[in-house]
């Protein structure tokens, strides 16, 4: 370690010396830097307001940022050639294209939301304001950023999903057009006019708010089900999620109070349940039958439904005043 004064005062006036040299530079890579600072806010407001006036908002947004920053690097390049006359400007690419390469490999995920929500921008397969789903997310977009879009949810919380994942899954526009259909299945009973169901049906939706008459409502028998006849009810109303929730309860309002009216059933499902000895003395060889009869030759006696329903009577008068009355084994 050098511990001459003589040599430490010729060093400093050196870097004094140097330092009055590259002054001038200093002075004109400032200035020059500012007009690029300038540059840099002229070219972001531009692009703003060009994109902003063709309803375009979050395209402006990431183009503009995009350009502010890429004219404040443009300012930086020429700055170091103005102050460093030895640097040259191949040399100062060269390096910012190895150094590219890290920062690529380093930001890939970034870089690749940045490419995914520019090209959403640009090809716009759905707005700012639409309704989407995209997987198990459903809900109004509320704006598309650099890096994610975000939706708001119809329960009130805000979903960020990246943008590679917007641009390479499948997305359902709710909003993409005017109108949107809506189903429900209706079940009339077997005994009841299918026809007469249907015409009820139709003239129930028939000028009921929120309901959009052209298309108009349809109602198709669609299914042979097990205690009913199901009838497809078909109607359009405005594509929102409001209006979908809200004229759906209008609609099954309205067929319940009409098919009532007409006296048309509504049957709801009906299982019968059968014990093992329930069963009557003409089924059938009772000592062949295994439907939860035991094996022998010996099968129980068959009982009616009516005795059992005494029965199931008397344990429910058991368990009210504590008296349980002693059941007949088979």
């Amino acid at each position: 370690m050098e511990t001459d004064p003589g040599i430490t005062l010729e060093r400093i006036e050196s870097f004094i010396q140097g330092f009055w040299w590259i002054l001038p530079n200093l002075g004109i890579a400032l200035a020059v830097f500012l007009l690029f600072l300038g540059a840099a806010w002229a070219v972001r407001i531009g692009i703003s307001r060009f994109f902003n006036h063709r309803g375009r908002p979050d395209l402006a947004a990431l183009l503009a940022g995009f350009a502010r920053w890429s004219t404040i690097a443009l300012g930086l390049l020429v700055v170091a050639t103005i102050v460093f006359p030895s640097v040259k400007p191949a040399d100062v690419l060269a390096t910012l294209g190895i150094g590219s390469i890290a920062v690529g490999f380093a930001f890939k995920d970034i870089l690749q939301n940045w490419l995914a929500g520019l090209l959403i921008l640009l090809r716009q397969p759905f707005r700012q304001g639409d309704q989407i789903m995209i997987g198990t997310h459903e809900g109004t977009v509320e704006r598309i950023e650099a890096r994610a879009t975000l939706i708001r949810t119809y329960d009130g919380r805000r979903v960020i999903i990246p943008n590679s994942s917007v641009y390479t899954e499948s997305v359902t526009v709710n909003t993409a057009f005017e109108r949107r259909r809506s189903e429900y299945d209706v079940g009339v009973g077997y005994g009841d006019d299918v026809r007469k169901a249907c015409e009820v049906i139709r003239n129930a939706l028939k000028d009921l708010p929120g309901v959009v008459q052209n298309p108009a409502p349809e109602a198709i028998p669609w299914e042979l089900a097990g205690s009913s006849i199901n009838i497809k009810v078909r109607w359009w109303t405005q594509p929102h999620r409001a209006d979908v929730v809200s004229v759906r309860g209008s609609v099954i309002l309205a067929v319940r109070q009409a098919l009532g009216e007409a006296g048309i059933d509504l049957p709801f499902p009906t299982n019968v349940v059968l014990l093992h000895d329930q069963t009557e003395e003409a089924d059938g060889d009772r000592s062949r039958q295994r439907e939860g009869w035991p094996a022998g030759d010996n099968p129980p006696a068959a009982r009616h439904l009516n005795e059992i329903s005494i029965e199931r009577g008397d344990e429910e008068e058991s368990s009210d005043t504590g008296f349980r009355p002693t059941r007949r084994r088979q």
